[in-house]
Order: C-alpha cells, then structure tokens, then sequence
C-alpha cells in the first residue's frame, strides 16, 4: 500500500537524520511489520495440490493504514443493528486553533476534557423541557484532522430526533429542530473554557516550553467569545449514514492512497479539499468544492500524519444516552414504541465475512481451479525460536 511505503521511507529518514521521535518510532515499527513474515502467519494451500501461498498476520494496530476494515465493518454493523427508527442529527464540535499548543501537549487530558463538555451540553439542553424535555441517545467520535492533515481537534456526533421522556413515552422534536444552535454553541463554549480554566490552574494541563500557565489562563478567555464553531447539520431520517461516517475515524490512516498525486524520497504531493473556500463558494451561490494539490517535504508529511496517532488507551468514539451501554433497558422500550423489535446481538464478522460482503472474486479461491484454499501449517514470525518456550505454569 501506498500509504505504508510512504511511512517506511519517512521513517527511514528520520532514523538516519536522529529526528524520529519514541512515540511513532513504536506505532511506525508495528504497522510496517503488518502483513509480513514479521507476523508469522498461515499456509493455504488448494486441495487439488495446484497452489500454495502464505497468508501473513496483520499487526490490528487502529493507526494502521491496510487492516482495520473488518473491524470498521464489525462495530457498523452492531451500530446499525442497535439505531433507534427516527430522525437523526449530526452535530458537530470544534475548538479555536489557537488552543492547538495545549491539546499538542496534553493530547489525552483535552481530549477527556471535549468529550465532556460535548456530553453535558447535549444531555443537559436536551433533558430540558424548554427543547426536547427528554433523553436522547448520542454517538461521538474524535477526529484530529482536516483535509489538508493540519491539527483540528473536533467531535461528530449522532444525536437521535427524539427521546424517553421521564415517564416512559417517546417524544419526537418539535418542529423538525433538534436544538438552537446559538444555545449550544454559548453553552458548549462556556463549558470548554470553565473546565480548561480549571485543569491550568489546578496544574494537570502542561503548558509550552517557557511559557506561564497564567497566559494560557488569558488566552483561554480571550478566544472565548470566538472561533468556537458548533454546526447543527441538516436532520437525516435514519442514521445508518452518519454512523457510517463516524465509523471512518474508528481506524486507519488519516488520508486515503487515491489523494497520493505523486511522491519521491524528497517530497510528497496529495489533493485536499479546501473547505474554508468551499463554503464561500457555497455563500456566492456556487455551491461546489475546491480541490487543491499540496506538496510537503516527506518527513513533514509522515509527521503531520502521526500527530493525529491517538493516544494510547483513549476511547475516540464513545456512546452516550440512549446508546449508552448500561441503557440496553430503555433502548429496548423506545425500540418498542417506535415499532422495532429488542436489539438483537449480530454475528461476530471475520475477514472472511467481509470478503463474501465485498462480492467479486475471493481471495482464497485457488487461481488455476478455482476451488476454495484450506488452511495448512502455521508459519512462525521470523524470529521466533522452536520449540517456543512456555510459561513455568502453563499445562
């Protein structure tokens, strides 16, 4: 894959110029071993003694830009099998770039900090019987990145268009609107700056190298009243779609191969669309996107890829309300007002089940017979010793 021999040949040259970082020197090591003899991995063989092949491991590290499909694939499916028949909303969450430096340090504590004041502004407003009066169930996933691979933290959001009321009955949106998004975007805004304020004093967010934390303090506040975007998106009526595209962020690389224009061991060229343009275009009645073609050095380019690597441990899609996972209860009950049976749990998908999803010729198909492989011996990663030694408890 493109994308990974990009990867290779950055990291290559951050090696021999000592530049390459611990953190993606780790991540770098494990995706570039994915697929390979490094794995170990499986024969398959035909039946009919016509071919044989090794089928290498692949490393399932969720940066990884060749093998996360199957999981996408899993978790769509029990999402799908678990989404209430309504309208849904998508939502969306961003921050000022200014405050890029605190999340750049303190990837992980901000992050914690954005999931939070996303959830208490939606639950709260929504429980309110001003709006809805009621408890919605709500998706949200992370994303770090724009088109053009810059730091743009934000969170999408699958909000149903309704929810259970206290006492036990369903309540649709008034009028087609989830929320005022001037409401949200004040209440989300104050949240964002109370809880920043809060973790720079107390002394748990780090602050750039010879800087004082009473600076941030006032430039926190002084972003406050701008640059805090919150898009209501227009209302969908089932949310099979936007749960699709919450699930791109679930795994993988950042950027697609097919943006790849062209690239050397100097330099790397990739298409982008521009959506601060777009949307003028949009306003002056044009209504289409703007593509350009950026050019980084390589080792630029590898780099604006892994600062967008998540950090270790962060759930970067979390479910919220209704979805929650200790409300299979409720869900259940809206499920059966809104004419759905009980969730029902979906099988477990493995590749092979993706493959026979993805239609066409199978992989495991012998390509002079075409009768189907059966598996053979297990082949060991490169470097492992035989006999494998056990642990001292092990039967």
């Amino acid at each position: 894959m493109i994308i990974t021999t990009i990867i290779q040949a950055g990291i290559d040259s951050m090696k021999r110029a000592g530049t390459l970082p611990v953190r993606i020197k780790i991540a770098a090591e494990r995706i570039l071993k994915c697929r390979t003899s490094a794995l170990g991995g499986h024969k398959q063989v035909c039946p009919n003694g016509h071919y044989e092949r090794a089928w290498w491991n692949s490393c399932r590290h969720r940066f990884c830009p060749q093998c996360g499909f199957v999981a996408i694939e899993r978790w769509l499916a029990k999402q799908k099998a678990r989404l209430l028949l309504c309208e849904h909303f998508h939502v969306v969450f961003t921050m000022p770039h200014d405050l890029n430096p605190l999340w750049q340090l303190n990837a992980k504590a901000m992050s914690s900090i954005l999931f939070e004041a996303v959830h208490d502004t939606l639950t709260e407003l929504l429980a309110d019987p001003k709006y809805l009066g009621a408890r919605a169930g709500i998706i949200a996933a992370l994303h770090t990145w724009g088109q053009a691979l810059p730091l743009h933290p934000h969170l999408h959001c699958l909000v149903t268009g309704g929810g259970l009321t206290k006492s036990g009955e369903w309540k649709p949106v008034r009028n087609g609107f989830l929320l005022p998004s001037g409401v949200v975007r004040e209440a989300y805004t104050n949240r964002m700056i109370r809880m920043i304020l809060k973790e720079l004093g107390a002394g748990r967010l780090q602050v750039p190298e010879g800087q004082r934390v009473d600076s941030w303090q006032r430039a926190t506040v002084r972003v406050g009243k701008r640059d805090w975007s919150v898009r209501i998106c227009e209302r969908y009526a089932h949310g099979a779609g936007v749960a699709t595209y919450l699930a791109r962020y679930m795994r993988g690389s950042p950027i697609r191969p097919e943006r790849i224009v062209a690239w050397n061991a100097e330099r790397v060229k990739f298409k982008y669309t521009d959506n601060r343009a777009s949307k003028e275009q949009v306003v002056g009645g044009a209504g289409r996107k703007i593509h350009r073609v950026m050019q980084l050095p390589l080792e630029d380019f590898v780099l604006r890829l892994f600062q967008h690597l998540p950090e270790p441990n962060l759930k970067i899609i979390r479910h919220w309300g209704l979805y929650g996972a200790r409300c299979k209860e409720d869900l259940d009950q809206c499920r059966e007002l809104l004419g759905q049976g009980p969730v029902e749990d979906t099988p477990e998908m493995n590749w092979r089940d993706f493959c026979d999803r993805l239609g066409g010729k199978h992989p495991e198909l012998c390509p002079l017979c075409g009768v189907r492989l059966v598996d053979g011996p297990m082949l060991l990663p490169e470097r492992a010793e035989w006999p494998l030694k056990l642990p001292q408890n092990a039967a």
